[in-house]
């Protein structure tokens, strides 16, 4: 297998292994196709390495049964790999007791208490790669601020990587992460009149 060399050593003062295993936040954002589904292909490799994942899902509904799910879901209590825990806003948060419809959160409510436990669980380690599904929504709404979202990714301890999924990335975000990916579309079978099918979009 081909083993990428950097361009670019820096002069930072770490050792080329401390280097390599640093924590990383990654951003996959644009208009394109793809940007979750590479998100949990990381979060498999996490699974297959014995890590602990925390996905939160920011935006879906409970009702969207996505596919990855039940997959990492019956991976993480296999006992073979890491551990998976899967949160979905939409469900009001599994850490959240539900409370009558009348007295119902906002989605802007739900949003920030999601990115709270976010900050709980990474002041505690309590995973190794979470993903942020859907997160550059809410901060490109304004819900959550990205500027306390950088502070606190950057002040994270330990070796956690985090990757953020959704469109409209904010500028500031995409000049903090580690690695930035925009899903441009070229071609979409939506663009011919073709609604998502079972075992692709879902």
């Amino acid at each position: 297998m081909p083993q990428g060399q950097p361009s670019v050593v820096p002069d930072d003062g770490l050792t080329t292994r401390q280097r390599r295993n640093r924590p990383l936040v990654f951003v996959h954002t644009g208009i394109g196709k793809g940007k979750s589904t590479a998100a949990f292909g990381l979060a498999l490799r996490a699974w297959n390495q014995g890590w602990p994942v925390g996905v939160f899902q920011f935006v879906k509904s409970a009702k969207w049964k996505v596919g990855e799910e039940n997959a990492l879901k019956v991976l993480g209590a296999s006992g073979e790999g890491g551990t998976v825990a899967w949160h979905k806003m939409g469900e009001g948060w599994s850490w959240i007791q539900r409370a009558p419809a009348e007295g119902e959160q906002s989605n802007e409510d739900k949003a920030r208490e999601g990115w709270e436990q976010v900050k709980r669980d990474l002041a505690a380690e309590t995973h190794k790669l979470y993903v942020l599904d859907e997160f550059a929504y809410p901060l490109h709404w304004g819900w959550i601020d990205t500027d306390e979202v950088i502070e606190v990714l950057r002040g994270r301890p330990g070796t956690q990587h985090v990757v953020i999924t959704g469109r409209n990335a904010p500028q500031k975000l995409i000049d903090f992460a580690d690695l930035v990916t925009d899903m441009s579309k070229v071609k979409h079978p939506m663009d011919a009149g073709q609604k998502g099918q079972r075992g692709i979009e879902w």
